[in-house]
Parts: structure tokens; sequence; C-alpha cells
């Protein structure tokens, strides 16, 4: 993933003027910024900009997903073929959730959100 000053490069611009546009793009909720360098992107929803514990698998690329409902978004936005492996959060057994035709294959797992989706935001790499 690039960094700000990366793209202000590539683009010939000022690295301030890319710096506004994260900025602008988070308060959007699109990107959210590395908490301890905001000229590094840590999320570019549904993609992860860092490893995570879940693995997507999708038109012959490998991605990150923040969450398991990021990562089925991908495979969404990447045509609706693809694979999420993860480990369970309960007890560490590997879960392999398999999208085909956009439609989830009958799966055993049960998808859980800890935190009500109105207070994601609250804190966007904790949830």
């Amino acid at each position: 993933m690039p960094t700000a000053g990366e793209v202000a490069t590539e683009l010939d611009v000022p690295v301030a003027i890319v710096q506004e546009a994260y900025a602008k793009l988070g308060e959007g909720h699109v990107f959210v910024c590395d908490q301890d360098d905001p000229s590094r992107l840590r999320m570019a929803a549904p993609f992860s900009a860092v490893p995570t514990a879940f693995k997507v698998s999708a038109r012959g690329g490998a991605y990150y997903g923040n969450c398991v409902w990021d990562s089925l978004g991908i495979i969404s936005l990447l045509g609706g073929d693809g694979t999420v492996e993860t480990p369970c959060p309960d007890c560490s057994k590997p879960l392999s959730l398999q999208v085909t035709g956009g439609k989830l294959v009958e799966s055993d797992c049960v998808v859980h959100f800890s935190v009500p989706a109105r207070r994601w935001w609250d804190d966007i790499v904790f949830t």
C-alpha cells in the first residue's frame, strides 16, 4: 500500500493534498489511516492494508479483509467467486467460507458481531 508521499510523487502533487484527501475519505468512512502515521492507510473499505486473520482469495489474487463481513464484500466486488480463510475466534479451528456465483456455499459456520453495527465506527480497527 503506497504512502501519501508515494502517491504524491506518482501524481506530482504536494503531499499535503494527498493527506488532505486521505483525511476527507476518512471522514466519509472510506479510508482509515494508521493511528500512528496518518500518511499510511490501514483500511480502504472493505480491504485491509495490513495482514489480518481474514485471508481472501478471489479472481486469482490474495487479499486481507478487516472482518468476515468485509471479506465477503471483497469477494462480491471481485465477481462473486472466492474463499475466506480464518480461524474460529472461539477454538482457533480453521474455517473456510466458499462463495460461488455470489452465494455463500452451505456452511455450518455462524457469523457473530459482538459490537452492534451502529457502534462499529466508535473504534473501527477493534471492531
